[in-house]
């Protein structure tokens, strides 16, 4: 059964990833999830017992609460994990006004897929819905299984739990708009590739943190790396080690600005920043092969990724 381009699901796709993705933290795991939707929709639709009056309520309910239940058990698997967890880099979809910059920047950063990590698979679900979707909280409910009052309550801890993992989270970085962070990684780009390790240090906080998800694949680190000097010391070295092999750039990812590193021509990582100002305060670092699969893919497949 094919189904009509008019169909309430095909309309609908781009928030049912958008819900996926922000539950799940990967591109790929979205993907999936949202195909298994469109499995149980043709099955719906094939089958006709009863009419869907509301097909969005129908969609975004079984989207989130598949969601929920995928992330209960990615949550027992990551216990398991090697090292630190990050999420999946989401490439930015085509042009956006500053506006929209500024609000994809604020709902799907790495920082905040982070933040919301603190939250139960349930209250996640509720307060995407609610906070970032815009949700009633009669969807809200029956997303989640639970009465208004229930949700609404849900919600409110979440609000709170976030608030609290902010304030543990120790100095908090300044938001930098766009253009300011391009500029400054523009600068970055620039020193790592002169060798310029005085450069280099000077865009650092002193107090900046240098930290990566490797996935077990070596080299890592096995505690992140803290102090200006410390870091510009590794990019230092990563220029003095691979030269012309080495190429950095900038691209739009997760609705901010991130530095992707090639070796010989292969996607090696990808870097996120929050800063300080006019100084970078933190860096992460997604090295995980299997986590750069889908970028990879969408950059196309004259830049194949890194193997290792």
């Amino acid at each position: 059964m094919t189904l009509p381009y008019d169909d309430p699901f095909i309309r609908l796709r781009p928030r049912l990833m958008a819900i996926a993705y922000r539950m799940l933290s990967s591109v790929q795991e979205a993907e999936d999830l949202v195909q298994d939707v469109w499995l149980r929709w043709h099955a719906e639709m094939a089958q006709a017992r009863t009419v869907v009056l509301n097909p969005e309520a129908w969609l975004v309910t079984v989207t989130s609460r598949m969601a929920i239940d995928r992330l209960r058990a990615a949550k027992r698997q990551r216990e398991a994990y090697p090292g630190l967890w990050f999420p999946e880099p989401l490439p930015d979809e085509g042009p956006a006004t500053p506006e929209q910059l500024r609000e994809q920047a604020d709902d799907v950063s790495i920082a905040f897929l982070l933040l919301l990590d603190c939250l139960t698979p349930e209250a996640r679900a509720a307060f995407l819905l609610r906070e970032v979707f815009e949700a009633d909280y009669d969807q809200v409910a029956a997303a989640i299984g639970k009465s208004e009052s229930a949700s609404r309550q849900i919600v409110h801890r979440a609000r709170q739990r976030l608030d609290a993992a902010r304030d543990a989270q120790g100095r908090a970085s300044t938001p930098l708009p766009a253009e300011a962070q391009q500029r400054l990684l523009q600068r970055l780009v620039a020193a790592i590739m002169q060798g310029d390790f005085g450069a280099i240090q000077a865009l650092l906080a002193e107090e900046a943190a240098f930290m990566g998800d490797f996935g077990g694949v070596p080299p890592s680190l096995a505690a992140p790396l803290t102090g200006a000097r410390r870091i510009a010391q590794l990019y230092f070295t990563f220029h003095r080690r691979h030269g012309a092999a080495m190429r950095l750039e900038l691209a739009r990812l997760n609705g901010e600005w991130a530095l992707l590193r090639w070796l010989d021509g292969a996607l090696d990582s990808v870097q996120f920043f929050e800063f300080d100002g006019d100084r970078i305060l933190r860096v992460r670092v997604q090295r995980n092969p299997a986590k750069l699969v889908a970028l990879g893919r969408h950059l196309g497949a004259t830049r194949p990724v890194a193997s290792h």
